[in-house]
């Protein structure tokens, strides 16, 4: 059996005081697994805190080459992770074994990603304007701004994704890459699979040479109020519950200096079924949209949580092979108990709720979640009902009804922010309603034609963000390489001699970037 501690990593060590107070659950059987994991005590926060910012001016000064070599240190020591670490995430999570190695997989060449943009260096935004000594009426001085890391990021691990959005995941990758020590939050859900990641990334900050505080992770419940509040910690990722990145952000708004809170919430993801395509492969859409709903129980933060078709005869019959496909499903386990108690209450509520019908499903009782359809009259969608926008976690879709393409329209503006939206159609349909794509635009962060949104690439174009309140900050992206952009700021440089500069800023382009010079783009240097 793998050693795990349960101690916090802090500054490169291990601490705990007292006794463990938690243990790992095993998600199927609802056992108690042989790993106890401490309480993190005030001291412990902030040691944590202290840490990473003792870290930070190092760190973030390391040349890029080394900063490159540590993140791909990291994937080396991840994909080194065995069979025994599969075993304990799947126990920890119910997670199959294939979808385990798969995001193991991805969660490395994230951190490879990063390392080949940390290589190439167009994330430091260079630009430089030359002085003009002899400019009228007035002189310019010399300017030159490039990026730096905002300073330690907490980073609070998510259910969903015990490696690909936790303790190696997405927020930490970035983080690291543009320089920022790390101060975890580990999620109780799967805390064995959090110990054996940490140790992975110190290892790999050893081998590397990194300061000692680069990476640091604090277990318990009730921490994060502590470690957001915390006047080292100059930023915050987040991957969960729109109630939980709401109380983030009011915490990080209210302290004596405000931080920069980047938190993924809640995404219903609209799928628009246009004419053409039901009348062309209805059965087909029908049934990759069921198998969309129910993958990995419904647990996708891009799962399709609402349908919306124009009223028709292969509307009709659509809906009638969705319904067979969604009612047929075997239950399913949910990651953990909380996640199944908020899935029954989510249907529990659509239940209840008037102008909302249920279509498909087996009563959800029982350990495991029961693949659901609902059907609700547009009408509450037009009057601002937020029960239908309320994401229900889990293998859960609500299809509306539009009469024509004057309510579709309605019903697609009185949708909050989301992170995707979809639309399903034929050449024809895709010219006719090429109006949507500039509204959707305004909605969501990514759009999709002709496919489901249960997946997302990692790689330099995606986006995974979108308005409130799919994401506290449209701006931003906690997948693809453009989610460096959430943890740097700019720093100008005036009438520097060049040998002060730093590397990136010099005359002599020591780092051989590409950089703005004078307006035009160059990887020259400057003589």
């Amino acid at each position: 059996m793998p050693i795990v501690l349960g101690q916090h990593f802090i500054g490169g060590g291990r601490s705990g005081f007292g006794q463990p107070l938690h243990k790992s659950i095993d998600a199927t059987t609802g056992e108690v697994l042989p790993y106890s994991f401490y309480q993190a005590i005030d001291a412990e926060i902030n040691a944590a805190a202290q840490a990473a910012k003792a870290a930070f001016c190092e760190f973030r000064q390391i040349s890029t080459v080394r900063r490159a070599e540590f993140l791909d240190a990291i994937a080396d020591e991840l994909d080194q992770l065995g069979d025994d670490f599969v075993a304990i995430v799947c126990q920890e999570t119910a997670l199959p074994i294939a979808r385990i190695q798969g995001e193991r997989a991805r969660t490395s060449g994230q951190m490879r990603l990063f390392a080949k943009v940390v290589r190439y260096g167009d994330f430091l935004g260079v630009r430089i304007d030359q002085s003009l000594p002899d400019r009228k009426p007035m002189p310019r001085v010399d300017l030159r701004q490039y990026r730096i890391g905002i300073g330690p990021v907490a980073v609070f691990g998510a259910s969903n994704f015990p490696l690909a959005f936790s303790t190696a995941g997405g927020d930490t990758a970035a983080a690291l890459a543009a320089g920022c020590p790390v101060v975890l939050k580990a999620h109780s859900g799967h805390m064995a699979t959090a110990d054996m990641v940490g140790c992975a990334i110190v290892r790999a900050a050893e081998r590397s040479g990194m300061p000692k505080g680069v990476f640091n992770m604090i277990f318990g419940s009730g921490v994060g109020e502590g470690l957001v509040k915390h006047p080292a910690i100059q930023a915050v990722g987040f991957t969960g519950s729109l109630a939980g990145g709401t109380a983030l952000c009011k915490i990080a708004s209210e302290r004596p200096q405000p931080i920069p809170v980047f938190a993924e919430m809640s995404s219903i993801n609209p799928v628009v079924l246009l004419p053409g395509a039901l009348a062309a492969r209805g059965v087909t859409i029908a049934r990759e949209l069921a198998a969309s709903v129910v993958m990995g129980a419904g647990q996708f933060c891009t799962n399709p949580g609402l349908v919306i078709g124009i009223r028709s005869v292969e509307l009709d019959a659509f809906t009638d092979i969705l319904k067979e496909h969604l009612g047929a499903q075997a239950p399913q386990t949910m990651l953990n108990s909380g996640g199944l108690r908020s899935y029954r209450q989510g249907v529990e509520h659509l239940l209840s709720h008037p102008g909302v019908t249920h279509l498909a499903g087996k009563t959800q009782e029982g350990k495991q979640a029961e693949a659901q359809l609902f059907k609700a009259d547009v009408s509450l969608l037009l009057n601002g009902d937020l029960l239908l926008q309320e994401e229900v976690f889990g293998p859960t879709t609500l299809l509306i009804e539009v009469a024509d393409d004057t309510e579709l329209e309605g019903a697609l503006r009185a949708l909050r922010g989301q992170l995707t939206a979809t639309l399903i159609g034929e050449p024809t349909d895709l010219k006719r309603y090429q109006w949507l794509v500039p509204l959707l635009e305004e909605k969501v962060g990514r759009i999709l034609v002709n496919g489901y949104p249960t997946g997302v690439e990692v790689c330099d174009a995606m986006v995974h963000g979108g308005p409130y309140p799919a994401t506290s900050d449209a701006r931003g992206t906690s997948v693809g390489t453009l989610a460096i952009d959430r943890f740097l700021r700019p720093v100008c440089h005036q009438n520097f001699p060049d040998a002060l500069l730093p590397k990136a800023l010099q005359n002599a382009n020591p780092l051989g970037l590409k950089r703005l010079v004078n307006g035009i783009w160059t990887s020259d240097p400057i003589f």
